[in-house]
């Protein structure tokens, strides 16, 4: 007998219609797990860590489902199974690979409808979920994202439509495998870094994204630094460019001690310093800013927070970018 740890946050996959219509999470695990088919052989131990719409969630949050992975670990179980809303799954999902050391899978879920819809889409993500996270072959894989059948790495992995049943994408690599007939069949195995070690509390450190466009200047990045902001992600256009303006507050917040980090808005490729004029990539990163590889704003703000609280210095945190 396989035992997995199903963990549950909120989202959507436990919300149901309140008096106003609105959905709310609200839906226990045991409640979950009564419309799922468990996989042949699956015992499931339940615990219900958070009850939160995902986008509500905080880095303090983030905290608590990180350490609550690690005692459903700790005791001893073959695999866990977390239910998360879908809002934010690629920022929890990367932070819990960037610390996991364990060959064990963790497999984060959802749904994209209610509890309460006909239609749920939930007890079958829940149900794959758990057999992913009950496969052998899913040893050694890191953390995962299992939706609509198919199984994705967490790194680099992005919520890519609203209200599609299948809404996440790695939009550079694709998917790692797929559930056929209840079994998990890999198509690539996930490059994945050295586990991150000394993680303190993510709750301490601020670490904001900032939109860049046409006539952007640097109003939102001194706000963000005079807020605390230790580290700032600025999500760009194209290969990662900008203007004159933007690039004298990214060398002023810099030279303060300010991490920044250059990524884009465009959902794929990696970043290059390739153009000039004052206001490009090349200026940028002259200017002290951190290209983030193939990693997007969302999940390029949380390495830099957890860099950061684990003690990285400058130096560090250009070394694990690089890699990226």
């Amino acid at each position: 007998m396989t035992t997995v740890a199903v963990l549950t946050t909120g989202g959507t996959i436990a919300s149901s219609a309140d008096a106003t219509g609105a959905k709310v999470a609200g839906v226990s695990g045991a409640e979950l797990l009564d419309g799922v088919d468990l996989p042949a052989g699956v015992q499931v131990q339940v615990r219900d860590v958070l009850s939160k719409n995902s986008a509500a969630l905080t880095l303090a949050d983030l905290d608590v489902i990180r350490r609550a992975v690690a005692a459903a670990l700790a005791e001893g179980v073959d695999g866990v199974v977390l239910t998360h809303g879908t809002d934010t799954t690629e920022e929890t999902a990367f932070l819990l690979d960037l610390v996991h050391d364990d060959p064990r899978p963790v497999v984060l879920t959802g749904a994209q409808r209610g509890a309460d819809e006909p239609n749920t889409d939930g007890p079958g993500n829940l149900r794959d979920a758990l057999a992913v996270a009950a496969d052998p072959a899913a040893r050694g894989l890191g953390v995962l994202v299992v939706f609509d059948g198919a199984v994705h790495a967490a790194r680099g992995t992005r919520k890519m439509h609203t209200l599609a049943s299948a809404p996440f994408a790695d939009p550079e690599l694709g998917a790692v495998g797929r559930v056929v007939l209840g079994e998990l069949v890999v198509q690539r195995p996930p490059q994945r870094p050295a586990p991150l070690s000394g993680l303190t509390d993510l709750a301490d450190v601020r670490v904001d994204v900032v939109a860049l466009y046409p006539g952007a200047d640097a109003t939102a990045l001194d706000a963000c630094a005079a807020a605390g902001a230790r580290g700032l992600v600025l999500e760009a256009p194209g290969l990662g460019n900008a203007n004159p303006t933007v690039v004298a507050a990214v060398r002023r917040h810099v030279q303060r001690g300010v991490h920044v980090l250059l990524s884009s808005r465009v959902p794929a490729g990696p970043l290059r310093a390739v153009y000039g004029g004052g206001g490009g990539g090349r200026d940028l990163v002259a200017a002290g800013a951190v290209l983030t590889g193939t990693l997007r704003p969302s999940q390029a703000r949380v390495q830099l927070a957890a860099l950061l609280a684990a003690g990285a210095d400058d130096t560090q945190v250009r070394t694990a970018f690089a890699a990226s």
